[in-house]
Parts: C-alpha cells; structure tokens; sequence
C-alpha cells in the first residue's frame, strides 16, 4: 500500500507565501498537501522534480469563460498556463440572471463588450437558467479541468430587473434598487464569489451601444454593495475609465461604496498613451484608502495590453480598405495568394495614404509608430527601433508596405502587436513597479475572451519567464512573482484554501523547468461551437499541472482527468 497519493521529489518548492526557494519534497493524499520536506514514504504515483520550480496552481481572478465553462471540459488557454482556478464574470457581463427574452441582448453585450463570436454563443449556451443560483448549477454539472469561480455581473442584474430601461441607461428608481439588493445577496448565498460592474465607454454591444451599467449612480452601486453586505461574503470588481466627471470625484464614490459596505474591491488599473502618469494618479489614492483601512487593490498586467493584428485575426492594419473587403470571408490561403497578387498589392498600397488619414478606424489601427511584428517566439517588450514606422524610416519602404508584407510571413499566420496600455514609454517599467506594488494584484488577463484580437491569459506563464529569468533589468525572485501569482490573488478573492503549499492546503500545483518555460507565439483554432475561431496561445516547460491532486497536464497534454470544480462562494483557511 502507498503512504501517498502522489509524491513530487526533489524540486525547488516556491511555496506561495515568498519564503525563499528551497530544495523539498511534496506529498498529497486526498486532494490536500499532506507534507511538505524530506518525505520518506512512497506515493502511488511520483514525479521526479529534480532540478525543476514546484509552485502552487496559479490563480487567474480575471476572466471571461462564462459561457465556455457551461459547454467545454477544458478551460485553456489558461489551464496550459499553469493556472487551476479561474474567476469568471469580470467587468460586469455574464449571462445570468437573465429572462427568456432577452437571451440575445446579453450575447450581444458579451460578443461586443469580450469579443466572443455571437454564432459561437447562441449555439453553445443551453439557457437552462433563470437565475445566478441556476447558472451555477448549470456550470457545477459540466466536468472542468481546473476549477472555476463566477461573479455577478452587472449588466446581466441590470437588464433582468429594469429591462429595456436598464439597457437604455436610465437612472434606477428605489425600487429597483431593492430588488438588486435582494438578488445580489441571494446569488452570494448561492455561491456567487463576488460582483463585477462596468464603467468604461470601451464596453460596447456588438452594435455599437454602451454596456448598461455605464451610467450606474452611486445609490444603486451602493445599494448593490449592501447586498453583498447582507449575504455577508463577496467581492467587487470595477473597471472606470474614471472620468465621469473627474478621478477624485470617482474614486471619491468608490471609497464610500466600500466603506458602507465593508467589501473589498479591485479595480483595473493600466499606463494609458495619452497620459503616461495617470495610473499614478490612481494609484495613489488606492494608497490612501488602504492606509484608512479599506480594502482596495488595483488588478495589474506583467506586459502591455494591447491588440494582434493578423489575417486570421479579427482586425489588421487593412480591415477598412475597400479591396482587402472583397477577400475579408475568404479562407487563409486564398486571401494569401489574393494578397500576394502585385496588382492586388499595389491597389491597397494605394488606398492606404488616404485612408489612414480619413477612416477614424483606420487612424487606430494603422498606427506604425506603436506597432512592432509580434515574433516567434513573442516579444513583448520591443525597442521603439523596432517598431514598424522606425523600420519604415530606415529604409526604402513605407510602414504600410512593410506591415502588408509582415502579414504575409508564415503563410499569413504572423501577427503584428499594437499596445494601447502599459506601453507609453516602449518598455514595461511602469509594469515592474505595478508588480511590486503592494496595492497591487495581478490581473486583466481575459481568458476566454478577445478571442479574435488579444491573447493574455498566459500572463502568469510571462511574469515567470520575462520577469524572473528573461529581462536584463528589474527581475524579481522568482518566490516572489510565484506568490503574486498565488496567495495573492488567492487572498484577493477570498480562496484561503489554495495558493500555498502547506499540508492541509488544497493540492493544486504546478512542476515546471524554468530553462525551458517560454509563452508560445498564439495560433488560430477553429474549435468554438458553430466553427468559432479564437486566438489559443500555448506555453512550453510545465512539465506537470495537479489539481486537488490529480495530475491534469503532463509536459503540456491533457491527462484526461478533470477534478475541476465549482467554487462557491469564499473559501476558509483549513485547520490543522
């Protein structure tokens, strides 16, 4: 008979709490860490771990798999990436509660707002819900890889209580105030781990109009807080453009909301281009709050933010020409061989001066100075040398030209990146000091969405690689980002039962060669119901991914096994 269910020997144990590396044992029986050291007794199953990083599962409290996890059994791309809990329904859309009729506005909301296909949606989601209780009883029945935590998202709460004036933007009375208070404590005690609301002219429909929570007052955010208050357990995600009428005044309503309610609450926080110090600015006054004793923390990226233009892809530099137009719907290899026509060529060469001068979309996306090839594998910390317009200027080429041509290499499936945050200077110091940032937790991901134009959910696998071996300068301890990664977040969203590796903990763990760990360039699938495409970026060097045990990926293949469950509502810490 095994003393141990399974038995990881001989790694370098960061065990989520930023103690140094150290050369350990780790042995798991019944889907807990059971010790932790020199272990003398043998595992049913034994993983050599010599020479290789032993972390625990990486938690991604920043995601958009609120309709993949009801219809999919793997959640990647964020399960190739280390993590084994993801939380869904951020920045305030999601699918439930939801009334029959208006099952197509949230696809719409969702399809615009996280730019999932719409085709893929109306085909995938079941609708065997009303309620949030409900949806989550519809995503517990579906087997998962890893596990999965769902938020209450503001858009859905909105349209079900108001309806068409919910979606219309109008302010609501007191007594649909009181409604949302009431189902928001009831999704909390159905297990709902927190709630998510939107405040940013980003987030669109697919047809152009504001995502519902846009104009939300202060009493009926408060109100909704309360509810979180009164189920007594929740989160709150926020994501503002803070601008409505200024910042103080914004964040002077956030601090009350959280003070009232006594909720901690993360909001998105990123270096714009247009003003390079205002994360600053915010960030600043999120360090006043917690010097009060409010629990406010800012979600950050370890690398730009910003948007792969390809042919494959949902946009590039020549989506709005009218030649590239007539070939948009062909497959790949016909819009290659169109494009690579002299003739064709020339032609949108042509159009390309005005347009980019006349078409306000085409003035963002053919932006050359801030646009570099992607490379394989990526680089997302390029010199401005690098960038398109800089390798205009330094030959017989224009930027135009010489984007066309980059698109065509690897048979059209090469990407050019464009950053739109965290990129105003052309390197990621602003990141590096987000990431040291006590204030600050790791976030933004949005695994499961963008999935035609932004490929993030392997952050964590890039903090490690780019932040802990990669860059020249500012590297951190790998034992710190892995806590970053881990207890941190895990704490931000009330899971005290994973991130560290402590015996009594939840199993879930990560054994990964650090020489070999690298993010892979991201490659179109065709794999969403209906043939949905979406942009899946693997990762190299995970040589095992453990959930409550169970070895779920083994140098990067699925196992088979998926343990995953649904997380409802907060986690305590256990006792020993």
């Amino acid at each position: 008979m095994s003393d141990f269910d399974l038995v990881i020997r001989n790694g370098l144990v960061a065990d989520g709490t930023g103690a140094p590396l150290r050369k350990a044992d780790v042995a798991v029986r019944g889907g807990k860490i059971a010790a932790i050291g020199k272990v003398d007794g043998k595992g049913a199953q034994e993983i050599d771990a010599t020479g290789k990083l032993v972390t625990p599962g990486f938690v991604d409290i920043h995601t958009h798999y609120d309709g993949q996890a009801t219809w999919d059994t793997q959640l990647n791309p964020s399960s190739w990436h280390g993590v084994t809990t993801v939380v869904m329904g951020n920045c305030g859309v999601g699918f439930a509660p939801v009334r029959k009729q208006d099952h197509n506005r949230l696809v719409e909301l969702m399809e615009g707002v996280e730019d999932i296909p719409g085709a893929a949606l109306h085909e995938g989601l079941k609708w065997n819900w009303e309620s949030f209780g409900e949806y989550l009883d519809a995503v517990e029945q579906q087997p998962h890889d890893i596990d999965v935590a769902a938020q209450l998202p503001h858009g859905a709460l909105r349209v079900y209580v108001m309806g068409e004036r919910g979606a219309k933007l109008e302010a609501a009375t007191d007594e649909d105030i009181a409604q949302m208070r009431a189902i928001t404590a009831d999704a909390m005690r159905a297990g709902a781990l927190g709630f998510s609301t939107s405040r940013t002219l980003n987030h669109k429909t697919v047809k152009g109009d504001p995502t519902p929570s846009l104009r939300a007052t202060e009493a009926e955010l408060t109100g909704i807080a309360l509810g979180i208050k009164d189920a007594g357990t929740g989160v709150i995600e926020l994501i503002s453009d803070f601008n409505q009428p200024d910042l103080e005044t914004e964040f002077g309503m956030i601090r009350r909301i959280v003070e009232t309610s006594g909720r901690p609450l993360t909001l998105s926080l990123a270096q714009g281009l247009s003003s390079a110090d205002g994360w600053k600015r915010i960030l600043r006054n999120i360090e006043k709050a917690s010097s009060n004793g409010l629990p406010i923390k800012a979600q950050v990226a370890p690398r730009p933010i910003g948007v792969l233009l390809g042919l494959q892809g949902t946009i590039n530099p020549f989506i709005t020409h009218a030649h590239y137009q007539a070939i948009k719907d062909k497959p790949l290899a016909e819009k290659v061989k169109a494009m690579r026509d002299p003739e064709f060529r020339a032609a949108i060469l042509h159009e390309s001066a005005e347009r980019e001068k006349a078409h306000p979309l085409a003035r963002g996306i053919m932006n050359f100075d801030r646009m570099f090839p992607l490379g394989n594998p990526p680089n997302y910390e390029p010199p401005k040398e690098n960038a398109i317009a800089a390798m205009a200027a330094r030959s017989n080429r224009t930027a135009a030209e010489i984007a066309y041509d980059l698109l065509l290499e690897d048979e059209g499936r090469a990407f050019l990146f464009s950053p739109f945050a965290n990129y105003a200077d052309y390197n990621l110091d602003c990141c590096g000091e987000m990431i040291a940032h006590a204030d600050c937790v790791m976030g933004l991901g949005d695994g499961g969405a963008h999935v035609g134009i932004i490929s993030d959910a392997s952050f964590a696998t890039y903090l490690l690689q780019h932040w802990g071996r990669d860059r020249p300068t500012g590297k951190f301890d790998l034992s710190f980002l892995v806590k970053r990664q881990t207890q941190d977040t895990a704490r931000a969203v009330g899971l005290h039962d994973r991130g560290v590796i402590a015996p009594g903990m939840k199993a879930d763990l990560n054994v990964i060669d650090m020489d070999k760990l690298e993010v892979k360039s991201p490659d179109m699938a065709y794999d969403l119901p209906a043939g949905g495409k979406r942009l899946l970026q693997g990762a190299k060097g995970y040589d095992a991914t453990i959930v409550s045990g169970q070895v779920i990926y083994r140098n990067g293949q699925h196992t088979g096994a998926l343990p995953g469950k649904l997380i409802r509502g907060p986690q305590p810490a256990p006792v020993n």
